[in-house]
């Protein structure tokens, strides 16, 4: 089975964001040469570039978000590609918000058991259902 444009373009802006965290180029340096290689609709590049877009705006926030609902953990422990899985994440959750929540939610836990591990795909999904429940969307999204 091959996977959906949505969650390439997810993988690709995975790909690209961590590449910064490494010191390889900027996001969308690293997207463009990412896309080189895939054939995407417009719509799902466009996708990918706004969702840089915003989680590098929003990278601050995002950070927030996770240190405050990661209890007993300091940023700093949580491994850099599950941080940048639930930086996504949570972008998109607050917004993106065309994107329903148990897609957004689902689509995290499937990059971090390809990228990182089962116990970080718990933990990723127990971050972003912890966030989910403090959020308005939240009541409507099942």
């Amino acid at each position: 089975m091959s996977q959906s444009p949505r969650r390439q373009v997810r993988e690709l802006v995975l790909q690209a964001l961590y590449a910064v965290e490494t010191g390889d180029k900027g996001p969308e340096e690293s997207y463009d040469s990412l896309l080189s290689d895939i054939k995407l609709s417009d719509d799902n590049i466009k996708f990918g570039r706004r969702m840089i877009r915003i989680a590098t705006e929003k990278r601050e926030w995002a950070e927030e978000q996770i240190s405050a609902l990661a209890v007993n953990w300091k940023l700093e422990r949580i491994a850099t590609v599950d941080q940048t899985i639930m930086r996504l994440a949570l972008v998109e959750l607050e917004f993106m918000v065309e994107t329903p929540v148990p897609v957004v939610i689902n689509e995290a836990v499937e990059l971090a058991k390809k990228y990182s591990t089962e116990q970080s795909a718990s933990f990723v999904n127990g971050i972003l259902d912890a966030f989910v429940k403090r959020q308005p969307r939240a009541l409507g999204s099942e």
